[in-house]
Protein backbone atom coordinates (compact mmCIF):
# COMPACT_ATOMS: atom_id res chain seq x y z
CA UNK A 1 0.00 0.00 0.00
CA UNK A 2 1.54 2.98 -0.73
CA UNK A 3 1.75 5.84 1.98
CA UNK A 4 0.24 9.45 1.31
CA UNK A 5 -1.05 12.34 3.89
CA UNK A 6 -4.95 10.93 3.36
CA UNK A 7 -4.25 7.23 4.29
CA UNK A 8 -1.49 8.24 7.38
CA UNK A 9 -3.47 10.72 9.42
CA UNK A 10 -6.79 8.45 10.15
CA UNK A 11 -3.81 5.68 11.60
CA UNK A 12 -1.99 8.52 13.22
CA UNK A 13 -5.12 9.73 14.64
CA UNK A 14 -5.26 5.60 16.15
CA UNK A 15 -1.60 5.89 18.19
CA UNK A 16 -1.41 9.69 18.94
CA UNK A 17 -3.82 10.45 22.12
CA UNK A 18 -7.16 12.17 20.33
CA UNK A 19 -6.32 15.38 22.22
CA UNK A 20 -2.46 15.20 21.04
CA UNK A 21 -3.76 15.43 18.04
CA UNK A 22 -6.40 18.05 18.71
CA UNK A 23 -3.88 20.11 19.61
CA UNK A 24 -1.67 19.77 16.54
CA UNK A 25 -4.38 20.99 14.59
CA UNK A 26 -5.47 23.86 16.54
CA UNK A 27 -1.46 24.99 16.44
CA UNK A 28 -0.62 24.24 13.30
CA UNK A 29 -4.21 26.21 11.31
CA UNK A 30 -3.25 29.28 13.65
CA UNK A 31 0.95 29.44 12.25
CA UNK A 32 -1.04 28.24 8.33
CA UNK A 33 -3.23 31.50 9.28
CA UNK A 34 -0.04 33.69 10.41
CA UNK A 35 1.70 32.48 6.82
CA UNK A 36 -1.26 33.09 4.67
CA UNK A 37 -1.46 36.99 6.49
CA UNK A 38 2.74 37.38 6.34
CA UNK A 39 2.22 36.56 2.41
CA UNK A 40 -0.72 38.81 2.04
CA UNK A 41 1.29 41.55 4.07
CA UNK A 42 4.16 41.02 1.90
CA UNK A 43 2.32 41.26 -1.68
CA UNK A 44 1.15 44.76 -0.66
CA UNK A 45 4.74 46.06 0.57
CA UNK A 46 4.21 45.22 4.38
CA UNK A 47 1.38 47.93 4.51
CA UNK A 48 -0.48 46.11 6.75
CA UNK A 49 1.69 46.64 9.54
CA UNK A 50 0.35 49.81 10.18
CA UNK A 51 -2.65 48.29 11.97
CA UNK A 52 -0.23 46.89 14.60
CA UNK A 53 0.22 48.46 17.70
CA UNK A 54 0.75 52.47 17.71
CA UNK A 55 1.32 53.36 21.41
CA UNK A 56 -1.04 55.38 22.49
CA UNK A 57 -2.97 56.06 19.33
CA UNK A 58 -6.26 55.81 19.51
CA UNK A 59 -6.56 54.29 16.38
CA UNK A 60 -4.47 51.41 16.83
CA UNK A 61 -6.19 50.11 19.23
CA UNK A 62 -7.62 47.25 16.81
CA UNK A 63 -3.66 46.45 17.04
CA UNK A 64 -4.45 44.72 20.34
CA UNK A 65 -6.23 42.14 18.14
CA UNK A 66 -4.44 42.24 15.10
CA UNK A 67 -0.54 42.46 16.16
CA UNK A 68 0.60 38.91 16.30
CA UNK A 69 -0.81 38.04 12.79
CA UNK A 70 1.88 40.94 11.34
CA UNK A 71 5.15 40.57 11.20
CA UNK A 72 8.07 42.64 9.56
CA UNK A 73 8.88 39.97 6.62
CA UNK A 74 9.57 36.59 6.64
CA UNK A 75 12.35 36.18 8.69
CA UNK A 76 10.49 37.83 11.43
CA UNK A 77 7.95 35.25 11.08
CA UNK A 78 9.73 32.22 10.64
CA UNK A 79 11.79 33.18 13.88
CA UNK A 80 8.59 33.06 15.32
CA UNK A 81 7.02 30.23 14.39
CA UNK A 82 9.05 27.15 16.05
CA UNK A 83 8.25 28.40 19.15
CA UNK A 84 4.73 29.69 18.36
CA UNK A 85 4.16 25.77 17.56
CA UNK A 86 6.04 24.44 20.04
CA UNK A 87 4.95 26.40 23.12
CA UNK A 88 1.28 26.73 21.41
CA UNK A 89 0.69 22.83 20.97
CA UNK A 90 1.96 22.69 24.87
CA UNK A 91 -0.78 25.15 25.71
CA UNK A 92 -3.26 23.39 23.29
CA UNK A 93 -3.17 19.93 25.08
CA UNK A 94 -5.05 22.05 28.09
CA UNK A 95 -7.84 22.02 25.94
CA UNK A 96 -8.88 24.15 22.91
CA UNK A 97 -10.82 26.76 25.05
CA UNK A 98 -7.74 27.10 27.54
CA UNK A 99 -5.51 28.06 24.17
CA UNK A 100 -8.45 30.44 22.98
CA UNK A 101 -8.91 31.84 26.38
CA UNK A 102 -5.21 31.91 27.04
CA UNK A 103 -4.15 33.96 23.70
CA UNK A 104 -7.11 36.27 24.33
CA UNK A 105 -5.61 37.16 27.29
CA UNK A 106 -2.49 37.75 26.00
CA UNK A 107 -3.23 39.26 22.96
CA UNK A 108 -5.65 41.79 24.53
CA UNK A 109 -3.83 42.40 28.17
CA UNK A 110 -0.09 42.27 26.35
CA UNK A 111 -0.72 44.88 24.05
CA UNK A 112 -2.86 46.98 26.40
CA UNK A 113 0.86 47.43 27.69
CA UNK A 114 2.45 48.10 24.38
CA UNK A 115 0.09 50.34 24.02
CA UNK A 116 0.34 52.17 27.32
CA UNK A 117 3.54 51.70 27.81
CA UNK A 118 5.66 50.87 24.73
CA UNK A 119 8.09 52.76 22.46
CA UNK A 120 6.21 55.36 19.75
CA UNK A 121 6.75 52.81 16.55
CA UNK A 122 4.36 49.83 15.38
CA UNK A 123 4.79 47.33 17.39
CA UNK A 124 3.67 43.98 15.05
CA UNK A 125 4.52 39.73 15.51
CA UNK A 126 3.56 37.00 17.33
CA UNK A 127 6.40 37.11 19.74
CA UNK A 128 4.44 38.48 22.25
CA UNK A 129 2.09 35.77 22.01
CA UNK A 130 5.00 33.42 22.21
CA UNK A 131 6.16 35.17 25.56
CA UNK A 132 2.65 34.96 27.04
CA UNK A 133 2.40 31.30 26.19
CA UNK A 134 5.63 30.72 28.10
CA UNK A 135 4.45 32.74 30.93
CA UNK A 136 1.61 30.89 30.59
CA UNK A 137 2.74 26.98 30.69
CA UNK A 138 5.58 28.38 33.62
CA UNK A 139 2.69 29.51 36.06
CA UNK A 140 0.05 27.24 35.53
CA UNK A 141 3.05 24.64 36.87
CA UNK A 142 2.74 26.86 39.93
CA UNK A 143 -0.95 27.26 40.35
CA UNK A 144 -1.61 23.49 39.64
CA UNK A 145 1.00 21.56 40.28
CA UNK A 146 0.93 18.58 38.97
CA UNK A 147 2.88 16.44 36.77
CA UNK A 148 1.66 17.36 33.61
CA UNK A 149 2.29 20.89 34.36
CA UNK A 150 5.90 20.58 35.56
CA UNK A 151 6.24 18.17 32.77
CA UNK A 152 5.47 21.09 30.34
CA UNK A 153 7.10 23.59 31.86
CA UNK A 154 10.24 22.08 32.24
CA UNK A 155 9.96 21.28 28.91
CA UNK A 156 9.30 24.55 28.05
CA UNK A 157 11.78 26.44 30.13
CA UNK A 158 14.47 23.60 28.55
CA UNK A 159 13.98 24.29 25.20
CA UNK A 160 13.11 28.09 25.39
CA UNK A 161 14.15 28.85 28.74
CA UNK A 162 17.16 31.63 27.03
CA UNK A 163 14.43 33.80 25.67
CA UNK A 164 13.68 35.50 28.74
CA UNK A 165 16.14 38.01 28.24
CA UNK A 166 13.64 39.41 25.18
CA UNK A 167 11.97 41.04 27.81
CA UNK A 168 15.19 43.53 28.08
CA UNK A 169 15.65 46.32 25.88
CA UNK A 170 18.29 45.01 23.17
CA UNK A 171 17.26 45.89 19.50
CA UNK A 172 15.40 49.25 18.59
CA UNK A 173 13.75 46.84 15.83
CA UNK A 174 12.88 44.64 18.61
CA UNK A 175 9.39 44.95 20.77
CA UNK A 176 11.12 44.31 23.81
CA UNK A 177 7.57 45.80 25.32
CA UNK A 178 5.80 43.14 23.38
CA UNK A 179 7.87 40.37 24.53
CA UNK A 180 7.73 41.70 28.57
CA UNK A 181 3.94 42.53 28.79
CA UNK A 182 3.00 39.14 26.51
CA UNK A 183 4.89 37.30 29.74
CA UNK A 184 3.46 39.25 32.08
CA UNK A 185 -0.55 38.65 30.63
CA UNK A 186 0.78 34.86 30.17
CA UNK A 187 1.65 34.64 33.82
CA UNK A 188 -2.17 36.38 34.66
CA UNK A 189 -3.83 34.31 32.43
CA UNK A 190 -2.10 31.73 33.97
CA UNK A 191 -3.70 32.52 37.29
CA UNK A 192 -7.22 33.19 36.08
CA UNK A 193 -7.76 29.98 34.20
CA UNK A 194 -5.97 27.17 36.64
CA UNK A 195 -7.85 25.13 38.23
Amino acid sequence: MRLTLLNVLPRLSRIIPPHWFAAAKLILALVAVLWVVELANYLVGHRLNSYGIYPRRVESLPGLIIWPFLHGNFYHLALNTMPLLVLGFFVALYGRMVFLKASIIILLLGGAGVWIFGRAAYHVGASGLVFGLFGFLILLAYYQRSLKTFGLAFLAIFLYGGMIWGILPQDRFVSWEGHLFGLLAGALSAKLLAK
